[in-house]
């Protein structure tokens, strides 16, 4: 629609509401100013002519028009103000046609750049603190797996001194809810690293989740990758053994070992998660699309357990991190049965949900759970250049 025309009628109206009235005073001021006591009479001129006298003035038309100066400061008051209504629209339609449209939402766009925050001095997304720290990106990914060592291999990176790590699982790349919320959300997950710290968060659901790996590419190309595996057979006995406590706890029904990995028919249930979580060369592959190999290094989880100080050292270098950690770090604990930490004289362990008793299985299904990963084993050997002792 042509605002011009809107704009003439209101600016029309506003003048047409003032002006007969104002134009009845002025030609009959004389005669009005006989009825003025002295003190409120305006200096004499002559305005009104024989015939606006005759058709306006008192005596004809008296009632048409108030009597006093007071009646005239009031319509000039009201004239300017209708004016000043009259520009004031003119200003706001002429605004509105030089405006460009401003949309209701933000537009919608498939890069993830948007949710960069501005970058700091060297182009790196950052958030500075006055003591010299930053959040940033992390330098290091734990991306999985569920149940392969992750808590355990974050621990043991964070005895190094030039590592920074994160206290939880982010989830940033996976849950919805916490990607929509942006990098500046995702920075504020970062512990504060000092200069020359490498930052480090680990979140084990990235590695089988299958929009990860782009949505991290994408925001983070130079990440390097930790992915710590156990014998897919011991990792999916390990998931099981978490889901049935966390059942426990809630007071919940749970099912039986067999029933949950192998199917009435004898076969292997392939609808359960925790075995897809075990098909490592699948979830590689998807990986693989998106970070080259050298910047992925797999940590022998089975071997982190039975030793950890030389799988320790293996990613130490991956990370060309200063050799810090010794085997003065690890010790074993026989109460619990696993390697636990000393650091600069305090000790501590994993958490008592850490290393439990996996339940017993018939040797029948652990030998038909060793031939169902066997080919999937050997692709995943082929993928990453290694083999690991799996049975």
């Amino acid at each position: 629609m042509n605002p011009i025309p809107l704009m003439e009628r209101m600016l029309s109206s506003a003048s047409q509401g003032i002006s007969p009235l104002f134009q009845s005073y002025e030609s009959c001021r004389p005669e009005y100013e006989k009825l003025l006591p002295p003190a409120e009479k305006e200096p004499s001129h002559t305005y009104c002519s024989s015939t606006s006298k005759k058709n306006h003035c008192p005596g004809s038309c008296s009632s048409d028009v108030g009597i006093g100066s007071g009646r005239l400061a009031r319509l000039k008051s009201s004239r300017v103000r209708t004016s000043v209504m009259a520009a004031f629209l003119f200003g706001l339609l002429f605004f509105v046609m030089q405006s460009p449209p401003i949309p209701s939402a933000p537009a919608h766009s498939s890069s993830t750049s948007s949710l960069l925050p501005p970058p700091s001095a060297d182009g790196a997304a950052r958030v500075a603190h006055p003591n010299g720290t930053v959040q940033r990106l992390p330098d290091i990914v734990i991306i999985g797996v569920r149940k392969g060592g992750t808590r355990a291999l974050i621990e043991m990176l964070s005895l190094h001194g030039d590592v920074a790590a994160a206290e939880n699982e982010v989830h940033f790349f996976d849950w919805e809810s916490h990607f929509q919320k942006g990098l500046p959300w995702y920075l504020s997950q970062m512990p504060y690293a000092l200069p020359g710290q490498l930052t480090v968060e680990k979140t084990p659901a990235y590695f089988t989740s299958s929009k990860v790996p782009r949505r991290l590419q994408q925001v983070n190309p130079g990440a390097k990758l930790l992915l710590i595996l156990r014998d897919p057979t011991e990792r999916v006995l390990s998931d099981y053994t978490q889901v049935y406590h966390n059942r426990l706890l809630k007071h919940k029904q749970h099912q039986p070992i067999e029933e949950v990995l192998v199917l009435k028919d004898g076969g292997v249930n392939l609808g359960y998660k925790a075995l897809n979580r075990s098909l490592y060369y699948v979830h590689m592959q998807n990986w693989l699309r998106h970070f080259p190999l050298d910047s992925i290094h797999v940590v022998d989880g089975d071997a982190l357990i039975r030793d950890p100080f030389p799988e320790v050292k293996r990613v130490e270098r991956f990370l060309r991190l200063e050799p810090q950690i010794n085997a003065a770090n690890f010790y074993f604990n026989r109460t619990k049965g696993f390697y636990c930490l000393r650091d600069h004289g305090r000790e501590r362990c994993l958490h008592d949900s850490k290393g439990r008793a996996h339940p017993r299985v018939a040797p029948d299904i652990l030998q038909k759970l060793y031939r169902f990963f066997h080919e999937p084993n050997r692709k995943f050997f082929e993928l990453v250049g290694r083999t690991f002792d799996w049975n």
